[in-house]
């Protein structure tokens, strides 16, 4: 017996776009969560930590909104950074490579756009951060 009709105690839910859907400047929650989920990883796995002040040197919009929600996902504290300013306390940082020539060296800057940046960014998890996510770097 084939059946064609979907069972009613089946939930169905939304496919998972590959990219975040940006409407009208607007990012799905649902998205911007798994994305700074993702991002907030990288990050703890760079050694930052709860009250860290972290640079963020990003121009686009999504990822401006993606950078600075992952640094509150960890607690840390995010610093925007206007063209070449030293932004005193951050030793670490989010910029692309279109910004970082013009960036100190002083901070440890993740490159959004960098391959092996990406390559670790597609492979890391976007489920919600754990305390046991958050006290590994502790």
């Amino acid at each position: 017996m084939t059946t064609t009709a979907i069972a009613d105690n089946v939930i169905q839910l939304p496919r998972r776009q590959a990219a975040p859907i940006a409407t009208d400047g607007h990012l799905a929650d649902a998205d911007l969560d798994r994305w700074a989920n993702r991002l907030a990883r990288l990050l703890l796995g760079r050694g930052a930590t709860a009250g860290a002040r972290i640079a963020l040197a990003v121009d686009a919009a999504t990822e401006a909104i993606v950078a600075e929600a992952a640094v509150r996902k960890i607690g840390a504290v995010p610093v925007a950074v206007a063209d070449d300013e030293f932004v005193f306390g951050a030793y670490l940082g989010i910029t692309t490579r279109s910004d970082r020539p013009e960036l100190t060296d002083v901070v440890d800057w993740l490159v959004l756009d960098d391959r092996s940046t990406l390559q670790r960014y597609l492979v890391s998890s976007d489920a919600p951060l754990s305390t046991a996510d958050l006290r590994a770097v502790s």
